[in-house]
Protein backbone atom coordinates (compact mmCIF):
# COMPACT_ATOMS: atom_id res chain seq x y z
CA UNK A 1 0.00 0.00 0.00
CA UNK A 2 1.45 3.92 -0.70
CA UNK A 3 2.04 6.25 1.92
CA UNK A 4 1.15 9.47 1.75
CA UNK A 5 0.89 12.65 4.46
CA UNK A 6 -1.09 15.55 5.07
CA UNK A 7 0.48 19.30 5.94
CA UNK A 8 -1.97 21.57 7.79
CA UNK A 9 -2.56 24.79 6.26
CA UNK A 10 0.30 27.48 7.82
CA UNK A 11 -0.80 29.61 10.37
CA UNK A 12 -0.91 33.28 9.59
CA UNK A 13 2.79 35.17 10.11
CA UNK A 14 2.62 38.79 11.65
CA UNK A 15 4.23 41.89 9.28
CA UNK A 16 5.11 43.89 12.20
CA UNK A 17 5.85 44.32 15.67
CA UNK A 18 3.47 42.38 17.97
CA UNK A 19 1.70 43.08 20.68
CA UNK A 20 2.12 40.63 23.85
CA UNK A 21 -1.50 39.32 23.01
CA UNK A 22 -0.64 38.94 19.36
CA UNK A 23 2.67 36.95 20.34
CA UNK A 24 1.06 34.52 22.29
CA UNK A 25 -1.77 34.88 19.53
CA UNK A 26 0.65 33.41 16.97
CA UNK A 27 1.98 30.39 19.39
CA UNK A 28 -1.64 29.40 19.41
CA UNK A 29 -0.77 28.70 23.53
CA UNK A 30 -3.20 31.78 25.36
CA UNK A 31 -4.69 29.42 28.06
CA UNK A 32 -3.05 26.49 26.49
CA UNK A 33 -2.88 25.20 30.26
CA UNK A 34 -6.62 25.49 30.79
CA UNK A 35 -7.33 24.66 27.03
CA UNK A 36 -5.80 21.16 27.74
CA UNK A 37 -7.55 20.25 30.97
CA UNK A 38 -10.52 21.47 29.27
CA UNK A 39 -9.68 18.91 26.43
CA UNK A 40 -9.31 15.99 28.40
CA UNK A 41 -13.09 16.74 30.52
CA UNK A 42 -14.31 14.95 33.57
CA UNK A 43 -13.88 10.99 33.52
CA UNK A 44 -12.32 11.21 30.06
CA UNK A 45 -8.73 10.39 31.53
CA UNK A 46 -7.13 7.34 31.10
CA UNK A 47 -4.78 6.18 33.64
CA UNK A 48 -1.29 6.45 32.51
CA UNK A 49 -0.22 2.69 33.44
CA UNK A 50 -2.64 1.74 30.35
CA UNK A 51 -0.82 -1.05 28.44
CA UNK A 52 0.09 -1.89 24.70
CA UNK A 53 -1.49 -4.24 22.46
CA UNK A 54 1.70 -6.07 21.34
CA UNK A 55 -0.25 -9.62 20.26
CA UNK A 56 -2.30 -8.71 17.10
CA UNK A 57 -2.12 -8.77 13.63
CA UNK A 58 0.37 -6.32 12.40
CA UNK A 59 -1.92 -4.90 9.79
CA UNK A 60 -4.23 -1.44 9.07
CA UNK A 61 -3.91 1.84 9.07
CA UNK A 62 -1.16 4.10 11.09
CA UNK A 63 -1.72 7.95 11.62
CA UNK A 64 1.62 9.13 12.97
CA UNK A 65 1.21 12.52 13.26
CA UNK A 66 4.32 14.65 13.92
CA UNK A 67 5.52 18.57 13.22
CA UNK A 68 8.37 17.61 10.83
CA UNK A 69 7.15 18.83 7.83
CA UNK A 70 11.07 19.01 6.65
CA UNK A 71 11.64 15.59 7.39
CA UNK A 72 8.24 14.27 5.48
CA UNK A 73 10.75 13.07 2.30
CA UNK A 74 13.01 11.31 4.61
CA UNK A 75 10.06 9.51 6.65
CA UNK A 76 7.94 8.94 3.03
CA UNK A 77 11.43 6.87 2.03
CA UNK A 78 11.34 4.56 5.18
CA UNK A 79 7.76 4.16 5.24
CA UNK A 80 8.15 2.71 1.74
CA UNK A 81 10.54 0.12 3.19
CA UNK A 82 8.17 -0.88 6.02
CA UNK A 83 5.48 -1.28 4.09
CA UNK A 84 7.33 -3.63 1.83
CA UNK A 85 8.20 -5.17 4.99
CA UNK A 86 4.74 -5.25 6.04
CA UNK A 87 2.19 -4.95 3.19
CA UNK A 88 -0.95 -5.15 5.64
CA UNK A 89 -0.08 -1.93 6.69
CA UNK A 90 -0.75 1.73 5.58
CA UNK A 91 0.91 4.79 7.24
CA UNK A 92 -0.34 8.34 6.37
CA UNK A 93 1.89 11.38 7.91
CA UNK A 94 -0.42 13.85 9.76
CA UNK A 95 1.88 16.40 9.53
CA UNK A 96 1.35 20.10 11.54
CA UNK A 97 3.36 23.09 11.86
CA UNK A 98 5.16 23.05 15.12
CA UNK A 99 2.86 25.53 16.62
CA UNK A 100 -0.79 24.01 15.57
CA UNK A 101 0.95 20.58 16.78
CA UNK A 102 1.67 22.21 20.32
CA UNK A 103 -1.94 23.65 20.85
CA UNK A 104 -4.02 21.04 19.03
CA UNK A 105 -2.27 17.48 19.01
CA UNK A 106 -3.41 16.59 22.32
CA UNK A 107 -7.15 16.79 21.16
CA UNK A 108 -6.72 15.37 18.08
CA UNK A 109 -5.47 12.72 19.47
CA UNK A 110 -8.07 11.87 21.88
CA UNK A 111 -10.49 9.51 20.03
CA UNK A 112 -7.42 7.79 18.11
CA UNK A 113 -8.77 9.01 14.69
CA UNK A 114 -5.13 10.78 14.58
CA UNK A 115 -1.56 10.79 15.71
CA UNK A 116 -1.78 6.19 16.01
CA UNK A 117 1.89 7.10 16.88
CA UNK A 118 3.00 10.42 17.76
CA UNK A 119 6.08 12.52 19.48
CA UNK A 120 5.64 14.70 22.34
CA UNK A 121 7.92 17.77 22.77
CA UNK A 122 10.14 17.74 25.66
CA UNK A 123 8.51 19.40 28.99
CA UNK A 124 4.71 21.20 29.11
CA UNK A 125 3.58 18.26 26.12
CA UNK A 126 5.08 15.18 27.32
CA UNK A 127 3.67 15.88 30.67
CA UNK A 128 0.64 16.92 29.39
CA UNK A 129 0.28 13.54 27.32
CA UNK A 130 1.09 11.91 30.49
CA UNK A 131 -1.47 13.13 32.85
CA UNK A 132 -4.28 12.51 30.61
CA UNK A 133 -2.86 9.21 30.10
CA UNK A 134 -2.74 9.10 26.16
CA UNK A 135 0.48 7.64 26.18
CA UNK A 136 0.91 3.67 26.81
CA UNK A 137 4.15 2.46 29.06
CA UNK A 138 6.72 1.18 26.91
CA UNK A 139 9.27 -0.05 29.64
CA UNK A 140 8.31 -3.72 29.16
CA UNK A 141 8.43 -3.61 24.74
CA UNK A 142 12.15 -4.16 24.45
CA UNK A 143 12.43 -0.43 22.79
CA UNK A 144 13.88 1.06 25.34
CA UNK A 145 17.06 -0.83 25.58
CA UNK A 146 17.66 0.33 21.56
CA UNK A 147 18.36 3.57 23.01
CA UNK A 148 20.99 5.55 24.93
CA UNK A 149 20.39 5.12 28.41
CA UNK A 150 21.87 8.87 29.19
CA UNK A 151 19.35 10.60 26.57
CA UNK A 152 15.72 8.69 27.18
CA UNK A 153 14.83 10.48 30.86
CA UNK A 154 13.06 13.02 28.92
CA UNK A 155 10.58 10.19 27.94
CA UNK A 156 10.04 8.70 31.52
CA UNK A 157 7.68 9.42 33.98
CA UNK A 158 7.22 7.71 37.73
CA UNK A 159 9.81 5.03 37.12
CA UNK A 160 7.90 4.02 33.58
CA UNK A 161 9.21 4.67 30.08
CA UNK A 162 6.30 6.26 28.11
CA UNK A 163 8.11 8.04 25.23
CA UNK A 164 11.67 7.95 23.43
CA UNK A 165 13.47 10.75 22.29
CA UNK A 166 13.96 9.95 18.34
CA UNK A 167 16.18 13.82 18.21
CA UNK A 168 18.74 15.15 19.41
CA UNK A 169 19.08 18.77 18.50
CA UNK A 170 21.30 21.85 19.68
CA UNK A 171 19.12 24.72 20.57
CA UNK A 172 21.21 27.45 20.31
CA UNK A 173 22.53 29.96 16.82
CA UNK A 174 24.36 28.27 13.99
CA UNK A 175 26.69 29.84 11.76
CA UNK A 176 28.00 30.44 8.68
CA UNK A 177 31.54 30.10 8.90
CA UNK A 178 33.02 31.04 6.04
CA UNK A 179 31.99 34.74 8.02
CA UNK A 180 32.88 34.07 11.00
CA UNK A 181 36.19 33.20 9.69
CA UNK A 182 36.88 36.04 7.75
CA UNK A 183 36.19 37.78 10.33
CA UNK A 184 38.75 35.71 12.62
CA UNK A 185 36.45 33.77 14.70
CA UNK A 186 37.34 30.59 13.25
CA UNK A 187 36.54 29.24 17.07
CA UNK A 188 33.23 29.80 18.05
CA UNK A 189 33.61 33.21 20.89
CA UNK A 190 33.67 32.32 24.54
CA UNK A 191 32.52 34.93 26.54
CA UNK A 192 30.14 37.99 25.35
CA UNK A 193 33.05 40.53 25.18
CA UNK A 194 34.12 37.95 22.17
CA UNK A 195 30.75 38.10 20.93
CA UNK A 196 29.77 41.24 20.65
CA UNK A 197 33.58 41.70 18.82
CA UNK A 198 32.76 39.24 16.38
CA UNK A 199 28.93 40.88 15.42
CA UNK A 200 30.43 44.32 15.46
CA UNK A 201 32.94 42.85 12.88
CA UNK A 202 30.40 40.93 10.61
CA UNK A 203 28.33 44.17 10.48
CA UNK A 204 31.26 46.05 9.60
CA UNK A 205 31.54 43.76 6.98
CA UNK A 206 27.73 44.70 5.44
CA UNK A 207 26.14 41.46 6.25
CA UNK A 208 23.28 40.92 8.82
CA UNK A 209 25.36 39.76 11.72
CA UNK A 210 22.52 38.21 13.51
CA UNK A 211 19.02 36.75 11.77
CA UNK A 212 16.04 36.43 14.23
CA UNK A 213 12.51 35.11 13.81
CA UNK A 214 10.85 37.04 15.93
CA UNK A 215 7.27 36.50 14.13
CA UNK A 216 7.38 32.99 15.35
CA UNK A 217 6.85 32.52 18.67
CA UNK A 218 8.66 29.12 18.98
CA UNK A 219 11.37 29.54 17.09
CA UNK A 220 12.49 32.83 18.73
CA UNK A 221 12.08 31.56 22.35
CA UNK A 222 15.04 28.81 21.46
CA UNK A 223 17.52 31.83 22.05
CA UNK A 224 16.94 32.00 25.74
CA UNK A 225 18.29 28.42 26.25
CA UNK A 226 22.09 29.40 25.45
CA UNK A 227 21.51 33.58 26.60
CA UNK A 228 20.67 32.23 30.38
CA UNK A 229 22.69 28.83 30.70
CA UNK A 230 25.69 31.14 32.17
CA UNK A 231 24.14 34.04 34.03
CA UNK A 232 21.10 32.18 35.84
CA UNK A 233 22.25 31.44 39.62
CA UNK A 234 21.11 27.81 38.93
CA UNK A 235 20.47 25.19 36.15
CA UNK A 236 17.04 25.01 37.08
CA UNK A 237 16.14 28.55 36.81
CA UNK A 238 13.49 28.04 35.04
CA UNK A 239 11.57 25.38 37.11
CA UNK A 240 12.13 28.43 39.67
CA UNK A 241 10.69 30.97 38.06
CA UNK A 242 7.41 28.78 37.60
CA UNK A 243 7.74 28.13 41.32
CA UNK A 244 7.93 31.76 42.30
CA UNK A 245 11.23 31.24 44.04
CA UNK A 246 13.17 33.27 41.19
CA UNK A 247 11.50 36.67 39.61
CA UNK A 248 11.72 37.75 36.15
CA UNK A 249 12.85 40.96 37.69
CA UNK A 250 15.56 39.26 39.81
CA UNK A 251 18.95 41.41 38.98
CA UNK A 252 20.19 37.76 36.82
CA UNK A 253 17.17 38.39 34.47
CA UNK A 254 17.52 41.86 33.85
CA UNK A 255 20.88 41.08 33.28
CA UNK A 256 19.68 39.11 30.65
CA UNK A 257 17.67 40.89 28.70
CA UNK A 258 20.17 44.00 28.31
CA UNK A 259 22.54 41.62 26.67
CA UNK A 260 19.09 40.79 24.79
CA UNK A 261 19.28 44.57 24.00
CA UNK A 262 22.41 44.71 22.53
CA UNK A 263 21.76 41.45 20.55
CA UNK A 264 19.39 44.16 19.23
CA UNK A 265 21.80 46.53 17.06
CA UNK A 266 22.81 43.47 14.86
CA UNK A 267 19.39 41.91 14.29
CA UNK A 268 17.85 42.52 11.10
CA UNK A 269 14.96 44.84 10.03
CA UNK A 270 11.79 44.29 11.73
CA UNK A 271 13.15 41.58 13.56
CA UNK A 272 9.87 41.17 15.68
CA UNK A 273 8.36 40.66 12.22
CA UNK A 274 10.35 38.46 10.71
CA UNK A 275 8.74 34.70 9.99
CA UNK A 276 11.01 31.66 10.17
CA UNK A 277 11.04 31.05 6.85
CA UNK A 278 12.44 34.61 5.74
CA UNK A 279 15.19 34.39 8.10
CA UNK A 280 15.97 30.97 6.81
CA UNK A 281 16.49 32.48 3.09
CA UNK A 282 18.15 35.24 4.52
CA UNK A 283 21.07 33.28 6.51
CA UNK A 284 20.91 30.71 2.88
CA UNK A 285 21.97 33.12 1.02
CA UNK A 286 25.00 34.46 2.96
CA UNK A 287 23.23 37.90 3.76
CA UNK A 288 22.92 36.92 7.74
CA UNK A 289 26.05 35.55 9.44
CA UNK A 290 24.32 33.96 12.68
CA UNK A 291 20.55 32.47 12.36
CA UNK A 292 19.43 32.71 16.48
CA UNK A 293 17.26 28.78 16.24
CA UNK A 294 19.21 25.97 16.07
CA UNK A 295 20.46 23.24 14.48
CA UNK A 296 17.11 21.83 13.69
CA UNK A 297 17.30 24.29 10.64
CA UNK A 298 20.62 22.92 9.16
CA UNK A 299 18.45 20.75 6.29
CA UNK A 300 15.92 23.44 5.42
CA UNK A 301 18.65 25.97 4.99
CA UNK A 302 20.57 23.12 3.18
CA UNK A 303 17.73 22.76 1.15
CA UNK A 304 17.44 26.82 -0.09
CA UNK A 305 20.79 26.29 -1.37
CA UNK A 306 23.27 26.74 1.69
CA UNK A 307 26.54 25.64 0.76
CA UNK A 308 29.31 26.97 2.91
CA UNK A 309 29.92 25.51 6.87
CA UNK A 310 27.95 25.38 9.53
CA UNK A 311 28.70 24.88 13.22
CA UNK A 312 27.18 26.09 16.20
CA UNK A 313 27.86 29.65 17.92
CA UNK A 314 25.83 29.78 21.19
CA UNK A 315 25.36 33.13 23.14
CA UNK A 316 28.35 33.37 25.51
CA UNK A 317 26.73 36.01 28.06
CA UNK A 318 29.56 35.34 30.52
CA UNK A 319 33.25 37.02 31.81
CA UNK A 320 36.30 35.58 30.23
CA UNK A 321 36.75 32.64 31.50
CA UNK A 322 33.72 31.68 33.59
CA UNK A 323 31.93 29.21 31.31
CA UNK A 324 29.89 26.75 33.57
CA UNK A 325 28.75 25.59 29.64
CA UNK A 326 29.75 25.94 26.43
CA UNK A 327 26.21 25.21 24.68
CA UNK A 328 22.38 23.32 24.62
CA UNK A 329 21.30 20.48 23.30
CA UNK A 330 17.86 19.08 23.90
CA UNK A 331 16.28 15.28 23.51
CA UNK A 332 13.18 15.96 21.82
CA UNK A 333 11.05 14.74 18.83
CA UNK A 334 9.65 12.28 22.00
CA UNK A 335 7.91 9.19 20.04
CA UNK A 336 5.01 7.07 22.23
CA UNK A 337 2.20 5.00 21.06
CA UNK A 338 -1.29 6.66 22.00
CA UNK A 339 -3.38 4.73 24.24
CA UNK A 340 -6.45 5.41 22.09
CA UNK A 341 -4.96 3.71 18.97
CA UNK A 342 -6.98 0.69 17.40
CA UNK A 343 -3.88 -0.46 15.45
CA UNK A 344 -1.56 -0.43 18.49
CA UNK A 345 0.59 -3.82 17.16
CA UNK A 346 1.13 -1.93 13.43
CA UNK A 347 2.19 1.04 15.63
CA UNK A 348 4.71 -0.73 17.46
CA UNK A 349 6.32 -2.18 14.78
CA UNK A 350 6.78 1.36 13.13
CA UNK A 351 8.21 2.16 16.09
CA UNK A 352 10.59 -0.82 16.29
CA UNK A 353 11.43 -0.39 12.59
CA UNK A 354 12.70 3.66 12.93
CA UNK A 355 14.64 2.13 16.23
CA UNK A 356 17.40 0.03 14.13
CA UNK A 357 19.96 1.78 14.14
CA UNK A 358 20.30 1.67 9.97
CA UNK A 359 17.33 3.34 9.34
CA UNK A 360 18.34 5.58 12.54
CA UNK A 361 21.20 6.15 10.79
CA UNK A 362 19.51 7.36 7.59
CA UNK A 363 17.03 9.24 9.14
CA UNK A 364 20.06 11.55 10.84
CA UNK A 365 21.64 11.75 7.53
CA UNK A 366 18.50 12.89 5.68
CA UNK A 367 17.64 15.19 8.13
CA UNK A 368 20.98 16.72 9.29
CA UNK A 369 19.95 15.38 13.27
CA UNK A 370 21.31 13.23 15.66
CA UNK A 371 19.25 10.76 17.00
CA UNK A 372 20.15 8.76 20.66
CA UNK A 373 19.51 5.55 18.99
CA UNK A 374 22.26 2.81 19.88
CA UNK A 375 24.73 1.92 17.36
CA UNK A 376 23.40 4.92 15.18
CA UNK A 377 26.47 6.24 12.62
CA UNK A 378 26.30 9.37 10.28
CA UNK A 379 27.68 10.32 6.91
CA UNK A 380 25.89 13.22 6.60
CA UNK A 381 28.91 16.16 6.93
CA UNK A 382 26.87 18.56 8.94
CA UNK A 383 26.54 15.88 11.39
CA UNK A 384 29.96 15.12 11.64
CA UNK A 385 31.00 18.47 12.11
CA UNK A 386 28.34 18.86 15.43
CA UNK A 387 28.92 15.23 16.60
CA UNK A 388 31.97 16.85 18.99
CA UNK A 389 29.46 18.80 20.72
CA UNK A 390 27.74 15.93 22.39
CA UNK A 391 30.89 15.65 24.29
CA UNK A 392 31.23 18.99 25.79
CA UNK A 393 29.80 20.76 28.79
CA UNK A 394 26.30 21.37 27.49
CA UNK A 395 22.79 21.91 29.70
CA UNK A 396 19.98 20.52 28.62
CA UNK A 397 18.12 22.78 27.23
CA UNK A 398 16.18 24.91 29.97
CA UNK A 399 13.27 26.35 28.02
CA UNK A 400 11.70 23.34 28.47
CA UNK A 401 11.43 23.06 32.65
CA UNK A 402 8.20 25.17 32.06
CA UNK A 403 5.24 22.93 32.26
CA UNK A 404 3.37 26.03 31.83
CA UNK A 405 3.19 27.20 27.95
CA UNK A 406 1.35 30.52 29.18
CA UNK A 407 4.14 30.96 31.31
CA UNK A 408 7.28 29.86 28.94
CA UNK A 409 5.51 32.15 26.48
CA UNK A 410 5.93 35.18 28.89
CA UNK A 411 9.09 34.55 29.68
CA UNK A 412 10.83 34.14 26.20
CA UNK A 413 8.91 37.14 25.02
CA UNK A 414 10.61 39.22 27.60
CA UNK A 415 13.71 38.60 25.33
CA UNK A 416 12.23 39.55 22.35
CA UNK A 417 10.77 42.66 23.70
CA UNK A 418 14.12 44.03 25.21
CA UNK A 419 16.03 42.85 22.13
CA UNK A 420 13.01 45.09 19.53
CA UNK A 421 13.38 48.63 21.57
CA UNK A 422 11.43 47.84 25.11
CA UNK A 423 13.77 48.81 28.26
CA UNK A 424 14.68 45.97 30.12
CA UNK A 425 12.86 46.66 33.30
CA UNK A 426 9.96 46.94 31.91
CA UNK A 427 10.02 43.67 29.39
CA UNK A 428 10.55 42.11 33.17
CA UNK A 429 7.96 43.42 35.16
CA UNK A 430 5.23 42.41 32.21
CA UNK A 431 6.42 39.35 32.25
CA UNK A 432 6.77 38.86 35.85
CA UNK A 433 3.02 39.93 36.14
CA UNK A 434 2.05 37.16 33.60
CA UNK A 435 4.02 34.44 36.25
CA UNK A 436 2.32 35.99 39.22
CA UNK A 437 -1.03 35.30 37.01
CA UNK A 438 -0.26 31.74 35.91
CA UNK A 439 0.93 30.72 39.51
CA UNK A 440 -1.91 32.29 41.21
CA UNK A 441 -4.37 30.32 38.73
CA UNK A 442 -2.51 27.05 39.27
CA UNK A 443 -3.29 27.64 43.21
Amino acid sequence: MSSAFHLTPASGRANGGMTRRQLFSASGVVGLTALLSACAGPGTARPASTGIATGGAIEGHVSFAHWRGEDRDVFAELIARFVEKYPDVEITQDISTSTDYNAQALRRMRDGAVGDIAPAGRGDQFESFIKVGQFVDLTDTGLVEKYEASRIEVGAKDGKQYGLPYQIVFNVPIANMDVLESVGYAEQPTDWNAYMDMLDKIKSKGITPFVFPGADAGNAGQLINSMSMNIAPSPDMFAKIQSGEYKCTDDWFIEMLYKYQELGAYAQDNAAGTAVEPAQQLFATGKGAILSTGSYHIASVRSLGAEFPIDLVPAMTNDPGAATYVGIYNATFILGINSASKVQPAALAWFEFLSDPEIASFYGDGTSQHTPVKGATYKDPDLMRLTPWLDKDLMLAPRFQFTDLDMRTAVEAAGLYALTGTQPEKAAEDAQLIVDQRIAAAG
